[in-house]
């Protein structure tokens, strides 16, 4: 299945970021092609998908949100989710959430490999007939 994937990678978190991104990329089959593109949070993961939704075949958000002493873990992890689902809906493309929410950085540390998950998701809905 040769495709074209574009890797959008959060990288407030530089070291959980490059791990996701690691992962994520070991589970696209190697004659695809891979755009990654790397934006400063989470919150602007879903603009960058919309900007690109036309060019790719599919699409992978990666990235972390650790909960702080604020709502503001919630918030962008609601808007994000919900932002990356209705253009997968809409455009009607596979976008693999890899975006982890985690309590505390030890936590993020231990889920590094999700983005290997977020890959398998997008690879499954595009191997459906």
């Amino acid at each position: 299945m040769k495709k074209n994937f574009l890797i959008i990678n959060a990288n407030y978190y530089r070291e959980i970021s490059q791990g996701l991104l690691k992962s994520a990329i070991n589970n696209i089959p190697k004659n695809s092609k891979i755009k990654v593109i790397n934006v400063p949070g989470v919150f602007e993961i879903p603009v960058t998908i919309s900007k690109n939704i036309n060019k790719f075949d599919a699409f992978i958000a990666l990235g972390c949100v650790i909960k702080g002493q604020t709502p503001h873990f919630n918030f962008i992890s609601k808007a994000s989710t919900n932002a990356i689902m209705q253009l997968s809906i809409n455009f009607k493309k596979p976008i693999g959430n890899g975006i982890i929410t985690c309590l505390n950085m030890k936590q993020a540390k231990i889920r590094k490999k999700k983005g290997a998950e977020a890959a398998n998701a997008i690879l499954s809905v595009l191997s459906q007939k």
